[in-house]
């Protein structure tokens, strides 16, 4: 990899970790996890297998130590793996696709929705929830879409820009 591209998808992380550390979890300690947005930019920028392992990797173990759900770290580490492969799939099937700026926030929104499915589904096997599945996909998942989507709405153009300069 190159030195450039390795220097932006830390620069990524690193604005990603800020959020989710300081976001308290709101409900039974769960939090939108809006790290997933500077995971989806990456991928965006760099559609590859190895980009999708470190992101996927990167990102799982940022999450992991900084989630405050109980027994979390597991099921963040290896939901953010699955959903970086998930997500490179998806970008690999919407190649042709011209628009970046709606192909990012489709890839965002089917991403996250991925993301918290996988997340829930993992703490069923790993631990317990502490409420229903589906209701904390709705009080969740959910409203970390449409976060996630609108950051992605007024970051992506950023990053777009800033990607061209370097």
């Amino acid at each position: 990899m190159k030195t450039r591209k390795l220097v932006l998808l830390a620069f990524l992380l690193g604005i990603g970790v800020v959020p989710h550390l300081i976001i308290p979890g709101f409900f039974f300690g769960m939090k939108p996890d809006m790290m997933l947005v500077m995971m989806f930019l990456g991928l965006l920028l760099y559609p590859d297998k190895k980009t999708a392992f470190l992101l996927g990797v990167g990102t799982g173990i940022l999450t992991a130590l900084t989630t405050t759900f109980p027994a979390g770290q597991l099921p963040n580490f290896f939901e953010k793996v699955i959903t970086a492969y998930f997500i490179l799939a998806f970008l690999i099937l919407f190649k042709k696709f011209s628009n970046t700026y709606f192909k990012a926030l489709l890839i965002t929104v089917i991403g996250t929705i991925i993301s918290g499915s996988i997340f829930l589904t993992l703490v069923m096997i790993f631990a317990t929830l502490p409420l229903s599945f589906l209701s904390l996909f709705i009080a969740v998942v959910l409203p970390a879409v449409l976060l996630n989507t609108l950051l992605m709405a007024i970051v992506h153009p950023v990053v777009q820009k800033m990607n061209k300069r370097l």
